[in-house]
Parts: structure tokens; sequence; C-alpha cells
């Protein structure tokens, strides 16, 4: 339609063109002018008949939808972006089957919302166990809540409550980002994810391949540690950690985390916290909490290869544990643990993927106390040791079904299947 218009103007163009050509003629004609005009009149009569047609045809062609002004630029990208993460699972004991669960693990909602082109805020609201309430067991937390903003091309600073950038895990907990049904538990016993703080953290790049995130954070509370609460046996610092939840801020914690990506599919890192536990309380003893790890993460073609190892260490504990005697759970001096975990991508079709993986991790959260006179002192704990083999089975880019078996050498009434759902987006 487009090529018939352009020509019906095109031959109305030449035929103006001609009309005075063919007067001038008239004109010098000896001939009798009356049909000459007669002539010309039938063609420009031709010509308006035809100009009309085209004009109808433009107007049948024009878009009758609403346009943006010129001076309106087309939307191209959303300011707020919607997020989500979750993940459930089933465990199935092989000798106490009267503790078989299953649970909507967690839920989380989160949105981030670009200011600008340097400013956003990065927000995720976390429901635990699926129902919270007085007599549940469930939590609501918010999990992050932070304003971001790009200084320069390098470096950035955020400036709220976030997650902490230590071992593997933490900063990535999005069931799609690790193998097996449940976080590791060197990364849950000992670090204690997801573990976040309120504070500033600067985020720069160092060229060749390297990170650094540094800054001052809220730190952990020893004043909160229940000596009749086994919680503490699963986890020190998770017992203590505030969460930005009106958290005591007398003593604040320092940390810093370096990574180095400087060959494709390798990264290798470290990090460190430091800082006070005490919060200046009347009577209690100055404790310090120093958690570090060092951590390594390689995937060459179709394998996934990663270990890593993180240390905790309380100090000044045997003034506080001196308070305790008597109750089951002191304040340990030292915990520590370690993992190596190999996954391979086993099998794929369209935006199907099984990757079978096998991790075998030590740990220990009462490895070290503080000695406060004979028969007082606790006696360190032995060393759990556990040996997870599994599968994760990625159905596109979002969405993961695991299953695991887990065999472990102390306390074999844990032996167990898990099975487990996840998404992320």
């Amino acid at each position: 339609m487009k090529h018939t218009i352009a020509l019906s103007c095109v031959a109305a163009g030449c035929v103006l063109m001609s009309a005075p050509v063919d007067a001038q003629v008239a004109a010098k004609s000896s001939a009798p002018t009356s049909n000459k005009e007669a002539e010309l009149s039938s063609r420009l009569d031709q010509l308006s008949s035809e100009l009309a047609a085209v004009k109808a045809q433009l107007a049948a062609q024009k878009p009758v939808a609403n346009v943006a002004p010129a001076s309106e630029a087309p939307a191209t990208e959303s300011a707020t972006v919607l997020t989500s993460y979750g993940e459930m699972g089933a465990r199935f004991y092989n000798k106490d089957t009267g503790r078989n669960s299953a649970d909507l693990t967690r839920f989380v909602l989160g949105f981030q919302h670009r200011f600008d082109s340097q400013t956003k805020l990065v927000t995720e609201l976390e429901v635990e166990h699926a129902v919270s309430s007085s007599s549940g067991k469930g939590e609501v937390a918010v999990e992050q809540a932070y304003i971001e903003r790009q200084l320069n091309a390098n470096w950035a600073a955020r400036a709220g409550l976030f997650v902490m950038p230590m071992g593997l895990l933490n900063e990535n907990h999005e069931p799609t980002a690790y193998y097996g049904v449940q976080r590791n538990f060197v990364e849950t016993a000992i670090i204690p994810s997801t573990w976040r703080e309120g504070g500033v953290q600067f985020v720069g790049d160092l060229d060749q391949g390297l990170t650094l995130q540094a800054g001052l954070s809220t730190g952990f509370d020893l004043n909160k540690w229940d000596p009749k609460d086994a919680e503490t046996v699963g986890s020190p610092l998770g017992a203590v950690h505030q969460e930005l939840s009106q958290a005591k801020s007398h003593d604040w914690g320092g940390f810093a985390a370096l990574n180095w990506r400087g060959v494709p599919g390798l990264q290798l890192g470290g990090a460190l916290f430091t800082g006070q536990g005490s919060q200046g309380q009347t009577g209690v003893s100055k404790m310090g909490v120093t958690l570090w790890d060092l951590h390594a993460r390689y995937t060459p073609g179709a394998w996934d290869l990663s270990a890593l190892f993180a240390q905790g260490r309380i100090s000044h504990t045997a003034d506080f544990n001196q308070t305790l005697v008597g109750n089951p759970y002191l304040v340990p001096s030292r915990f520590s643990g370690w993992y190596t975990q190999a996954a391979y991508k086993l099998w794929s079709r369209g935006d199907l993927a099984l990757s079978p993986f096998v991790r075998w991790e030590q740990f220990n959260t009462r490895e070290a106390f503080a000695d406060i006179g004979a028969g007082l002192t606790p006696e360190a704990a032995k060393a759990e040791r556990v040996i997870t083999v599994g599968a994760n089975l990625a159905v596109g880019s979002g969405v993961v079904f695991k299953a695991d078996i887990q065999r472990f050498k102390k306390n074999s009434d844990d032996n167990r299947l898990n099975l487990g759902l996840g998404w992320s987006f």
C-alpha cells in the first residue's frame, strides 16, 4: 500500500508539472483553443480525483493510538523492581521417625527502587516458618534495608541494614545459589548466616579482579546469652546477634572483606569482623568478638568446587562465665569449622540441569573455654563431622528442586533424608 501511495503522488506531481507546458503550447498553436482547453480541463479533473484518492489512503493509514510528545522519551526500565526468594523442605530421619517434619523455611519479598542513576534503595522482608504469632515459632524480620550511592566509577557507599560480606553464603544465600536442601553447617553455626548489621559500608573495585568491602557496623550483645538455651550450642554468635532490632550501640565493630576474581571462574577471598560485645553494661567485663574466614570457589566448565574455613573467638569470658556457673551452656572462647564441596553438572536438556554434589564438613561450636578453675571450666566438645550427598535440579534460572542424604559422625540420630524446593527472582 505504501508503494501504491508513493507512485500515485509521483504521478500527480508529473501531471501538475506538465499542465503549464500544455497551456503554453496551446497558446502558440494555430488550432482552435477551445479543444485544447477542454482537454486540459478534463486532465485537471482527473488529477483532482487522483489526489482525493491519495488523501483518503493516507488518512486510512494514519495511526490512531496515543503517542507521547516528542519531548517525552518512552519508558525503557522501571525504577522499582520486585524481588523474591523462598524455600521449603521436608526431613525424614532414619531412626526416630517421630521427628520427621515439613516446613516453609522462609519466604522473602524485596524491592529495589532507583531514585536516579547513582542512588538506589534495597529492601527485603522475610517470614520464617510460614506463620508468625505469639504461639508460633515463626518470625517476621527485615533482612535488608539500605541506601546505596555510587560515588564514582569504582566506589559505592551503603548505609542502613545490610548483609555482612562474610564467607561464600552470607551475601549469596538464595536457595538457587547453593547446593543442598539446607545451608551448610559451617556458614550457619560458625558464621551466623544470614547475618546482617546496621552501619556504613564502602564497596570498591580495585581493578585486577580485586574487590574490597569495608566499614563500621553494630555488633554482638553478649548480655543476650541464655546459659539455659541450647540455641547457644547451635550457633554462639547466632544467639547474640542484634539484627538492628533496638540494638545496643555502645560498642561498634569494624569489618573488611577482600576477594580476587582475576581468573575466569575463580574466587579467592577472606573476611574479618572485630568488635566489643559487652555493650558497656555495668558489671560486665569487656569481651571482644572476632570472626574471620578464608574461602575459595572455582567453576571450570561443568565443575563447581569450593572450600571454606571460619573461626570465631570471644575474649575475656572468664569473669562473665563465673556468674553463669551451674548452668549447662557457658560462653565458649573459640569455635571454628571448615568444609570442602564438589558439584558437577551431569545432565542438561533445554532449561533443565541436574548437578550432583558431595560436601564434607567439620565444625565445633564449643571448641575451647577460658579457665575458670578446676571443676568449673566446661570441657571442650568434640567436633561434629557431616557428609552430605545429593543433587540440585535447576529449572530455568529461578527454580530448583533438591534432595540429599546427610550422615553425622558424632550424633547419628540426626542422620536423615532431605527434600526441598526453592525459587529466586
